[in-house]
């Protein structure tokens, strides 16, 4: 036995110095003189039940002044032939061993937080069980995302606030349509005249007039979508921006928030048009030259390479400014400050959000195809042309069924790129800042969560 102190060993003496039923002191069991049992080589092995109690030894010469009974304990030394092993001392253990093998000790996370002990002696504890979860008040954990956890965040936007989120598709997806059918209807129809584009024999002139008018077209149709997708943008970012703090928004007050911010989304996103129309223009001017200066085909071929080169470049910096909406409605910024925040929050990390927008627009288009398609075809065979006239003249001069019918079909539709095309761009904004930023502490003291602190994995800033 040891003398550790605080642990008393098993039958020691009282605190007063006399063993119960004892008449007088108590002494070691192991003095000089004393009668070892027959057998055992050793007087410290004499037990108390081969003398009296009190009794002392005959022929032994004792001092006075011995240790009180309670802090004496007997040599220790290597255990007799024969003789077991002394048992382990008693106390309860840290926790349950963890199984040995591969894992176990420092190393290992599922293993403890040291190697097994002797025989007999339990563990330290059952070991790292890994991070604790990162806390999740809403539609998100509070951490670094991966690409699942993204389209997730932003069809259960969808789910949890459906009536909010599919009340702004609807209601602006419902204007839009109204006004391309009636633009469609009434003036573009009418107007553009692609029979030149099928026909080998047409002059140089009804070729250009044809591709005007069918340009012109078509960009009075993106302008109005764009205006539409703009303002739906604007709406979603609020409803998104409080459903990762697992609030609601209604409709009145996701438009109060957005509407100091619109016009400035505007200019936003009509500057990054520009960008993308001067960049790729600016690769077909040197064809052009070319073929102004008479080598019409060396000016085509040039043409067509230099717009490719520069289309790249445009896809570039499209994904580099991706990210300025959500910054510009969610930090109050202005134009030229939020592609600046954008072009910061995507360094370094440009494939994977062109990645992962690229594969939210894939999956929202093919959702919206798959409902978009049957009403064109349908509005198409109820047309007085039929489906024969829709493949020939390419939408155009159906009549009002056609438009009509594939305008429903387009409502349909933009309710479900709306809210993921918006929903994706704005817990990628957010997943990079929590990546850079450590955004995560400070939604989570929005969301009144307590639990979740600095040392919550992914938040280490500029990670």
């Amino acid at each position: 036995m040891n003398d550790t102190p605080g642990w008393a060993s098993p039958g020691s003496a009282p605190s007063g110095g006399q063993e119960p039923g004892a008449s007088g002191p108590a002494e070691p069991a192991d003095r000089p003189g004393s009668t070892p049992p027959a057998g055992e080589p050793g007087a410290h092995q004499q037990g108390p039940q081969q003398q009296g109690a009190g009794q002392q030894p005959s022929g032994a010469k004792w001092s006075s002044d011995q240790p009180p009974p309670s802090q004496w304990s007997a040599p220790t030394g290597p255990p007799s032939p024969g003789q077991a092993p002394p048992p382990p001392p008693p106390g309860p253990a840290w926790g349950p061993q963890p199984p040995a093998g591969p894992g176990a000790g420092y190393g290992g996370y599922g293993g403890g937080y040291g190697a097994p002990g002797p025989a007999g002696y339990p563990g330290w504890g059952t070991g790292w069980g890994g991070p604790p979860p990162a806390a999740k008040p809403g539609v998100i954990p509070l951490r670094p995302l991966g690409v699942g956890e993204i389209l997730d965040g932003a069809v259960s936007t969808m789910r949890t606030h459906w009536r909010t989120v599919l009340g702004i598709s609807l209601t602006v997806a419902v204007v839009t349509q109204v006004l391309v059918v009636l633009l469609r209807g009434l003036v573009l129809d009418n107007r553009v005249d692609t029979e030149a584009l099928n026909d080998p024999s047409a002059t140089l002139s009804e070729l250009t007039s044809a591709m005007g008018s069918a340009m012109l077209s078509s960009a009075v149709l993106f302008v109005v979508t764009l205006i539409g997708t703009i303002t739906a943008t604007a709406l979603l970012t609020t409803v998104t921006s409080r459903a990762v703090l697992g609030k609601s928004v209604t409709i009145g007050e996701a438009w109060r928030d957005a509407r100091p911010r619109v016009p400035k989304l505007f200019g936003l996103i009509f500057l990054l048009v520009l960008i993308a129309l001067g960049v790729g223009l600016a690769g077909a001017v040197p064809g052009i030259l070319v073929g102004i200066a008479g080598n019409g085909d060396a000016g085509a071929a040039l043409a067509v390479l230099g717009t490719l080169g520069t289309t790249v470049v445009a896809l570039w910096l499209m994904i580099r400014f991706s990210l300025a909406s959500p910054a510009l409605m969610l930090e109050k910024q202005g134009v030229l400050k939020s592609m600046s925040r954008s072009a910061k929050l995507v360094r370094g990390s440009w494939w994977r959000i062109f990645g992962i927008e690229l594969l939210a627009m894939i999956i929202a288009y093919i959702l919206a195809a798959i409902i978009v398609l049957p009403f064109t075809f349908l509005g198409a065979a109820l047309s007085d042309s039929g489906i024969n006239g829709f493949v020939t003249t390419g939408g155009t001069g159906l009549g009002w069924t056609y438009l009509v019918i594939s305008g429903i079909g387009a409502v349909i539709g933009s309710m479900i790129t709306f809210p993921i095309s918006a929903g994706v761009a704005v817990l990628l904004y957010i997943d990079q800042r929590i990546r850079r930023e450590a955004l995560d502490l400070d939604l989570a003291r929005a969301a009144g969560v307590q639990s979740h602190g600095s040392t919550t994995p992914g938040t280490t800033l500029g990670s």
